[in-house]
């Protein structure tokens, strides 16, 4: 009995220092200096990031829209231009803060400013790091969205209660994009490789029925679009904007959680072999 419970302590202890050596419990740790750090020098970056999707609302929505009149919505009702593209705009935001948040800094933070290795050198773990610094992209996404569907309010662009949800699904898109972008980050060596973020980023807003409905476009060129992340962003943000819930709504979902469990899953393993060696 007593060799029973030693072998079964010893195996709770390995699983124990497994763990700590991935995960110490302290992400926090992590956020409160990117909270600091964005207090002190990020904050414009921040406020400029919020205006560029009002920026297209008012341009494309309001004054194209004068042009183009109303549009097919999800459940194929009659909506107005504004607020076929708002939903659109508002999964275009959530992306662009979680990738700024999870490529750009993070690519200096790692490269540059030797950060990680810093805090990799204390208690902290691979997993508390990754948290933390998905945390803090999360965080940027949800103010976006919070304003963002504010002023879809004021524009009158909100006719059901369940546009409030858009708020969640956005927190949901920023937190597959940060995940996954951290991930592909961590292989980042050079400027010239990010510059492949840009270069992915901008046919994806494009081309992502955010400005269009998908039905314009050759069968094989829809099968494509509806394999990016962003589509899959944009049809459910225009569903629950809408109040139009269906089967699709959960594939949606589905595929942000697969984005987000393998994202954090790469971002953690590698952040292990490059700086745990």
């Amino acid at each position: 009995m007593t060799n029973s419970l030693s072998v079964e302590d010893y195996r709770l202890t390995g699983r124990t220092r497994a763990l700590g050596a991935l995960y110490s419990r302290n992400a926090r740790a992590v956020i409160a200096r990117g909270l600091r750090a964005t207090k002190s020098s990020n904050w414009m970056v921040m406020v400029s990031g919020f205006f560029e999707p009002v920026l297209y609302l008012l341009s494309m929505g309001v004054g194209l829209g004068a042009l183009v009149g109303t549009v097919t919505g999800p459940g194929g009702s009659e909506i107005s231009y504004a607020a076929y593209i708002a939903p659109a705009l508002l999964a275009v935001s959530a992306m662009n803060g979680a990738v700024y948040d999870s490529t750009w800094n993070v690519f200096f933070k790692m490269n540059f400013a030797k950060l990680y290795q810093g805090m990799l050198s204390t208690s902290l773990g691979p997993l508390d790091v990754a948290i933390g610094e998905i945390f803090l992209a999360l965080l940027r996404g949800a103010l976006y969205a919070t304003g963002f569907t504010a002023v879809m309010g004021v524009m009158g662009l909100i006719t059901t209660p369940w546009a409030l949800l858009m708020i969640p699904a956005s927190v949901l898109i920023a937190f597959g994009f940060a995940a996954f972008g951290m991930a592909i980050t961590s292989y980042m060596k050079t400027f010239q490789q990010m510059e492949w973020v840009n270069f992915v980023m901008l046919p994806m807003f494009l081309f992502s029925a955010t400005f269009y409905p998908l039905s314009v476009y050759p069968q094989p060129i829809q099968v494509f679009i509806q394999a990016l992340p962003l589509w899959h962003g944009v049809e459910l943000l225009r569903q629950i904007s809408a109040g139009v819930f269906t089967a699709a709504t959960g594939v949606h979902v589905l595929y942000y959680a697969a984005m987000i469990v393998i994202g954090v899953v790469l971002t953690t393993g590698r952040l292990r072999a490059l700086f745990l060696k």
